[in-house]
């Protein structure tokens, strides 16, 4: 029997993929969605999943979404996954849009499905998760529109611990440090060369398998246990600049390259 109805964001990729895996070994009913469609369906196969392909900065896409999910059983817990980085600009040369486009991503999506799911959780008792960012608790050179998404992603599931104190629903944040996956830099970046550069050097990277395995862990604590924060980085990192590499690392990288996190 199923341990319960988790939907997973950004299931497509990186830590949202690896979540996905992992809790449906856990023994979850795992719903997986985000934009790809191919990449979802190929996830099913794999793990069993159900699946459903949605943008949640579309407030259209979102409904139907819930729509999908009130048609099977209840949701019992939701992984808020999907965001995502753009650029390493300067607050003095920053594109207003980009800032924007992040705070759909990272702000507005997560707050959407939150919203959607949340009655439901109330009535049954679940869990919240929200996978922020080491950028959710610093400031670094070239991070200020990621950081400022991710503070604002922080403050939702910080107010909404606060907001549903004694009743049955956990809010846990989940901040992991850099996190050497697939896409993750290389759609910040936009240029394979710099996002393999991220992470050279570094002796054992946070790998996304890595995070999923905290996110498992709090979701199979016992349910009077709330995780209220997580922030989990390899060894190797200290803070958002403070980062170890290999003696042959030829010390070229700019410091605000160490800081390209998940």
């Amino acid at each position: 029997m199923a341990r319960g109805r988790v939907v997973v964001t950004g299931a497509s990729t990186g830590i949202g993929e690896a979540t996905a895996r992992r809790l449906a070994e856990e023994g979850f009913a795992v719903v997986a969605t985000a934009r790809r469609l191919a990449r979802l369906r190929e996830l099913a196969r794999q793990i069993g999943c159900e699946f459903f392909p949605a943008d949640l900065t579309d407030a259209g896409d979102v409904a139907r979404l819930v729509g999908f999910l009130e048609e099977g059983e209840p949701v019992t817990a939701l992984v808020d996954n999907a965001g995502g980085a753009i650029g390493l600009d300067s607050v003095a040369d920053g594109d207003p849009a980009d800032w924007l486009a992040m705070y759909e991503k990272n702000v507005l999506g997560t707050l959407r499905l939150t919203q959607a799911l949340l009655p439901g959780l109330r009535r049954t008792g679940g869990d919240i998760v929200f996978v922020t960012s080491m950028a959710a608790h610093e400031a670094y050179p070239g991070g200020a529109g990621y950081t400022a998404a991710k503070h604002a992603e922080r403050m939702i599931a910080r107010t909404l611990r606060i907001e549903l104190v004694g009743e049955p629903v956990r809010v846990i944040e989940v901040a992991p440090g850099m996190v050497k996956t697939e896409e993750f830099s290389l759609n910040r970046l936009g240029d394979g060369a710099k996002a393999r550069a991220v992470y050279a050097g570094v002796d054992g990277p946070l790998l996304a398998e890595d995070v999923a395995d905290v996110i498992a862990w709090t979701l199979t604590r016992p349910t009077h246990v709330n995780i209220d924060l997580v922030r989990v980085m390899s060894r190797a990192q200290a803070d958002a600049r403070t980062l170890v590499r290999s003696a042959d690392d030829d010390g070229t990288l700019p410091v605000s390259a160490l800081a390209t996190d998940e």
